[in-house]
């Protein structure tokens, strides 16, 4: 199938996995707003949450949930159109290779790593700590070595773990049973933050609101509007989600009318729920209080309502579980696109005959992801999904400002309405947000995109498939 675009960059691509099947064509709209909704809402709102509005925010984290949702709005037109153009498996990794060739690709896709893989091991984290919690009920408790990572006080955090391997065993069979399976999770899911919202509603007390924004503790982002938009950026990861519609492009049955509705529909039902949440949870705990790994818990807790508790519970489980899952499947996709175009090994390429999935690809970001879930502390992670995300997003922006200039006859089955001042806000609103992080994630970041460039030029080019069009 050839991408019809310039020169510089890639042109017809061909498989190079001989004798194998290429990825199912099996998923329709309200499939995609489910993944969206399964990717979107989970460490967000039931984990990050806590902690932006502890550190950062105070009760505006809401405030914080409303300005990352914008930014999403405006980046996410943008996904759509680029999606309806192009819809193949690998996301913003495939509009880069599509528009500026093999390196630029390959910086977004290993940047990408973050935003997916790190995401999944993010969301393990909140899941075990939710997982303890719930087990904590039934007088049920795992020793500290075995309950949280090295800087958390264990040395290993192994329900996260667990929960990744067995949501990779998950993916390694076909992408309609993960599909079936996800959207009754999230169906279970909404549900339950929708009875979280209206319990809470009841037994709101509105004196935790004052003051709504706090003042600044003398630094940066330490409460204040400052922090109002470091929260935004930290909570920004509770939006990457929508983009998870976009990997999956290349497995709809009509991508150019179903990926557009799949990402605007699960960006804004997920925008809706999350303020929603916020503004419930600091109006039942005092915001200071909120620093754990299971704030919505903490917050049932103190409604002494104790089956309620367990129910809630129960669905952050299955939120975080769908996270997860769809995080996990994002980042075998962008993988299988990176190998099919030589840039990683062929065997993150291959296709199962049977399950017609990339099941070794699958399995080896599975053992990675739950390596790093059980080892690092999540705060470290949360930033980082947060800025590899938003580097991400930036692109995505500038991208459908090139190709407006570079092939402005190409067919777009959707349009991103005043594109040029729709694009450059995202870009300007994701840039602020990353300018809201703190130094160390930046460093983390640079470090990541250099280890990135030497594995590139120690494989990646010598080995890329670079076929002209024409």
């Amino acid at each position: 199938m050839s991408l019809d675009i310039p020169d510089t960059a890639l042109g017809p691509i061909e498989n190079p996995t001989a004798g194998h099947s290429g990825l199912a064509r099996s998923l329709t709209a309200p499939g995609l707003v489910a993944i969206g909704l399964g990717a979107t809402i989970g460490a967000g709102v039931f984990v990050l949450t806590g902690t932006a509005a502890a550190q950062y925010a105070g009760p505006a984290i809401s405030l914080s949930f409303l300005i990352g949702g914008i930014a999403c709005g405006f980046v996410g037109l943008c996904y759509a159109e680029l999606a309806a153009m192009i819809p193949e498996a690998g996301s913003t990794y495939t509009y880069t290779r599509a528009c500026l060739g093999l390196l630029p690709a390959w910086i977004i896709g290993w940047d990408l790593v973050l935003e997916f893989a790190m995401a999944a091991a993010t969301v393990a984290v909140g899941w075990s700590g939710y997982a303890q919690s719930l087990a904590a009920d039934f007088g049920l408790r795992l020793p500290a070595a075995l309950s949280g990572a090295p800087g958390d006080g264990g040395l290993v955090n192994l329900p996260a773990a667990g929960i990744v391997l067995m949501l990779t065993a998950l993916l390694t069979r076909s992408t309609r049973d993960a599909s079936l399976i996800n959207g009754l999770l999230v169906a279970c899911k909404v549900a339950i933050i929708l009875a979280f919202v209206g319990v809470g509603v009841v037994h709101l007390q509105p004196a935790l609101w004052h003051p709504f924004v706090p003042d600044n503790a003398g630094a940066f982002g330490s409460y204040g509007w400052s922090g109002v938009f470091r929260g935004a950026a930290v909570v920004f990861f509770a939006f990457i989600g929508f983009e998870t519609v976009a990997t999956a492009a290349g497995e709809c049955r009509a991508p150019q009318r179903d990926a557009p509705i799949g990402l605007i529909g699960s960006l804004a039902i997920s925008a809706i729920l999350y303020v929603a949440v916020a503004a419930v949870l600091t109006g039942l705990v005092p915001y200071r209080e909120l620093d754990v790994a299971d704030p919505i818990a903490k917050a049932i807790d103190r409604l002494a309502l104790p089956s309620l508790a367990i129910v809630i519970k129960l669905g952050a489980l299955i939120g975080l579980t769908t996270s997860a899952l769809t995080a996990l499947y994002g980042q075998g996709r962008i993988f299988f696109a990176m190998a099919r175009d030589g840039l990683l090994p062929p065997l993150f390429c291959r296709v199962d005959p049977a399950t017609r999935a990339p099941v070794t690809s699958q399995v080896v970001i599975g053992l990675f992801t739950a390596a790093v879930a059980g080892l690092v502390p999540i705060d470290i992670l949360g930033e980082l999904v947060s800025i590899g995300t938003l580097l991400a997003f930036c692109l995505v922006c500038a991208l459908v400002l090139i190709l407006r200039r570079t092939q402005p006859d190409r067919p777009r089955p959707f349009r991103v309405p005043a594109a040029v001042p729709m694009a450059v806000l995202g870009i300007l609103s994701c840039l602020i947000l990353m300018a809201s992080l703190p130094a160390d994630t930046w460093i983390r970041l640079a470090v990541w995109l250099v280890t990135g460039l030497a594995i590139y030029a120690g494989y990646g080019r010598r080995n890329a498939r670079l076929t002209r069009a024409g």
